[in-house]
C-alpha cells in the first residue's frame, strides 16, 4: 500500500505549525515531513508525534542562510565546517524523532567557480556525510531541483544524481525523487521511475500538481497512473505531498482516491 505524508511546511497552513500535527492524524496520514525542525525544541516535536501517533519521514539538514539566500552547503567551498556542524543537527534531530532519512540540500553553484571544482566538493563532502549517516543508522538524501524554482542550484537531474550516489557508494546515501521537480526538468516520469526504483537508491518520493505546485489531481501530470506504476514496481517507501494546497487543505484531499484499487491509502 503506497503510503503519504503530507509536508507540513506547507501544507495545513490554516493551522500553527504545532497543531498540524494533529490535523494530519485526523485526515488519517500516518506520517508527515516538513522543510527544518530547528526553530522547535525537539521534545517539542517528539510530543506532537507522539500524543499523534505520526511516524516522522524525512526534514532537511540546516541549509546555511534560508534568508539569506542559501539553499544548501555540500557544494560551497570554504564551508566544510559549518556544513559538517549541519549533519550533526540533523542527526542529532534524527535521532531523537526516530527520523530514518534527512535531505541534504546542495545548494547554489557559486558563480566563477569550476564546474567539477563543486562536483569534487560535493563529493567530498557527502561522503563524509554518509560515514556519520551509516553510523547513526539514517539515510541522507539529495534531490535534483528544477531550475525554474531554484535557479542556480547545483544538482537538478535525475541521471546526475544517480551518478552522484554511485560515486559515494554508502548505502546510508540514496535519492530523493521529486516528481514535480523531474517533470519540469526531463518528463518521462513513468521511464524514469520503472529505471531509477529497481536499482534500490530512491529513497524517497515526492509528489505535487505541475506547473502549480498545488494538488497532485491538479495539473498536467496523471497521478493515477504515476499510483499505479509505483504500486507495480512495489515502492515500499513514503511518498511526501509537497505542495501548496489551492484552498484548505482538507477540502483539497480527494486526489487520495487518485488510482485506488486497493492498494492506495494514506
Amino acid at each position: 500500500m503506497l503510503k503519504f505524508a503530507p509536508n507540513l511546511s506547507m501544507m495545513y497552513q490554516e493551522y500553527a505549525f504545532l497543531d498540524r500535527f494533529a490535523a494530519a492524524a485526523q485526515d488519517g496520514f500516518r506520517g508527515v515531513e516538513y522543510l527544518f525542525p530547528y526553530d522547535y525544541p525537539v521534545t517539542d516535536l517528539r510530543a506532537r508525534l507522539r500524543d499523534t501517533g505520526l511516524a516522522q519521514a524525512l526534514f532537511n539538514a540546516p541549509p546555511g542562510d534560508w534568508a539569506g539566500g542559501e539553499r544548501g552547503l555540500a557544494v560551497l567551498p570554504g564551508r566544510e565546517a559549518q556544513f559538517r556542524a549541519s549533519i550533526e543537527r540533523a542527526l542529532e534531530y534524527a535521532a531523537e524523532l526516530d527520523c530514518p532519512s534527512v535531505h541534504v540540500m546542495a545548494g547554489i553553484a557559486p558563480v566563477g567557480i569550476d564546474r567539477l571544482a563543486l562536483e569534487n566538493r560535493y563529493l567530498e563532502n557527502l561522503s563524509w556525510a554518509a560515514g556519520k549517516a551509516a553510523s547513526a543508522g539514517t539515510t541522507l538524501l539529495i534531490e535534483p531541483i528544477n531550475t525554474r524554482d531554484m535557479p542556480g542550484y547545483f544538482l537538478n537531474l535525475q541521471a546526475h544524481a544517480h551518478t552522484v550516489v554511485q560515486s559515494v557508494a554508502s548505502p546510508a546515501l540514496k535519492v530523493q525523487m521529486d516528481l514535480y521537480h523531474c517533470q519540469i526538468m526531463e518528463g518521462d516520469l513513468t521511464a524514469n521511475l520503472q529505471r531509477y526504483l529497481p536499482t534500490g537508491c530512491v529513497g524517497h518520493i515526492q509528489v505535487a500538481g505541475v506547473p502549480a505546485r498545488q494538488e497532485p489531481d491538479r495539473g498536467e501530470v496523471n497521478y493515477s497512473h504515476v499510483f499505479g506504476v509505483l504500486d507495480a514496481l512495489e515502492y515500499a517507501g513514503w511518498i511526501g505531498c509537497e505542495y501548496r494546497p489551492a484552498g484548505v487543505t482538507r477540502d483539497g484531499l480527494a486526489w487520495l482516491g487518485c488510482g485506488k484499487s486497493g492498494k492506495t491509502g494514506v
